[in-house]
């Protein structure tokens, strides 16, 4: 097996800017209480990419870094195009074991993306999303090509991905299912699950002064 320690976490993200990021909470939230829950969500994430072992700890950005933005976090931009090809570049910044998520899973735990990045020569970790997405993809050998032409937000595109993978002769390790917040009843229902992370703070702070 790689040691994890020689990996890099990847974090796809966009800036918590209302209006901009988590639009499906509303109206159910305001963008700016989207926004701030956004942020809740990445700082979270970012929390636990830190205290997991890993060489490289790096943020791929849709927007500009705030005071938001922990130590020890690596920031690239995201480069244009569609999301397959947003996230085949992130891929392409990297250089061995590589484990790829995003901002929308706060309940994630530094066991789970240990578990991802620790792969083995010519094997793949997946984690599939409740929505049929997926919520972390690890790569041994880093290819942008395994995930170019995958169709991003529907409901088979974690299917596709994973079919992807086997189809390149990659071992598929499946991570547990995790459940993306995109509605306000994800929200409520992730914020249950991770009632200590600063995502639920900031929803249970939100519901009784803003939430509708």
């Amino acid at each position: 097996m790689s040691s994890s320690s020689a990996g890099t976490l990847l974090v796809i993200a966009k800036a918590p800017v209302p209006g901009r990021v988590k639009t499906r909470l509303t109206p159910a939230y305001s963008p700016a209480e989207a926004a701030c829950l956004a942020e809740a969500a990445l700082l979270d994430t970012l929390d636990v990419v830190l205290a997991t072992p890993a060489r490289r700890r790096v943020l791929v950005l849709d927007g500009v870094p705030g005071d938001w933005l922990p130590a020890g976090i690596e920031v690239v931009p995201q480069c244009a195009g569609g999301l397959d090809s947003r996230l085949a570049h992130a891929f392409g910044l990297c250089d061995g074991p590589s484990l790829l998520i995003g901002m929308d899973t706060p309940q994630v735990t530094v066991e789970l993306l240990a578990l991802g990045l620790e792969l083995g020569d010519g094997e793949a970790s997946f984690g599939p999303a409740d929505d049929g997405g997926f919520w972390a993809l690890g790569l041994a050998e880093p290819d942008p090509a395994l995930l170019l032409g995958v169709p991003m937000s529907v409901s088979r595109t974690g299917a596709v991905q994973r079919q992807q993978l086997t189809d390149a002769g990659l071992t598929v390790r499946d991570l547990p299912l995790l459940r993306d917040v995109d509605t306000a009843e994800d929200a409520r229902l992730v914020a249950a699950e991770a009632p200590h992370t600063r995502f639920a703070a900031t929803l249970a702070a939100l519901a009784g002064t803003g939430a509708r």
